[in-house]
């Protein structure tokens, strides 16, 4: 396993050993210890998740302020643009972004620790997300900040005004988000 490190250290691009033949491709999308070798953390996760979603579709930003969720994202199929966000307020990186595209195709995948927010926007006509975390949904810590936060500037690539779910369209602003320590 590859390890690219973005412009917030704490955020992972890894890329798989991918065998590929006429017949397809095969690779090991989760290895306990490939994963702890390569990036040094060990964690364990206790969730799987997969969404599919339609072109122009915006999910998040969501996080959890307690329960916080480090998550393993890989996008199955389709193309999306990938955000987290730091929250955590003694960070060197506090309060900036780093996006990636992942694509079902390039089989990358990003980590995105506890004390991040997370959403992505669907590229593609149709996308397949399946994402592992590393604490359980606990819809009572669950918090979101909009997507559009002047204070974040995210530069997402859209092309028309996206789909959000009414929970993103009415999501707090940055600046009052409860944040880790």
């Amino acid at each position: 396993m590859k390890v690219l490190r973005t412009e917030i250290p704490d955020v992972m691009v890894l890329e798989p050993q991918v065998h590929q033949d006429a017949r397809g491709f095969f690779l090991e999308s989760y290895n306990r210890r490939s994963f702890r070798d390569a990036t040094g953390i060990d964690t364990e996760f206790v969730q799987d998740n997969l969404v599919f979603s339609v072109r122009n579709v915006l999910r998040g930003l969501h996080y959890q302020i307690r329960q916080a969720q480090g998550k393993l994202v890989y996008a199955a199929a389709g193309e999306i643009f990938d955000v987290a966000v730091d929250l955590r307020a003694n960070s060197p990186t506090f309060a900036r972004w780093v996006g990636v595209t992942l694509t079902g195709g390039g089989h990358r995948m990003i980590w995105i620790p506890p004390g991040f927010a997370h959403g992505y926007l669907a590229l593609s006509e149709h996308t397949i997300v399946f994402y592992k975390t590393t604490d359980y949904y606990a819809p009572e810590h669950e918090r979101a900040i909009r997507w559009n936060d002047p204070d974040l500037a995210i530069r997402w690539p859209l092309e028309t005004p996206p789909i959000v779910s009414d929970k993103d369209r009415d999501a707090g602003m940055f600046r009052s988000a409860e944040l880790f320590d």
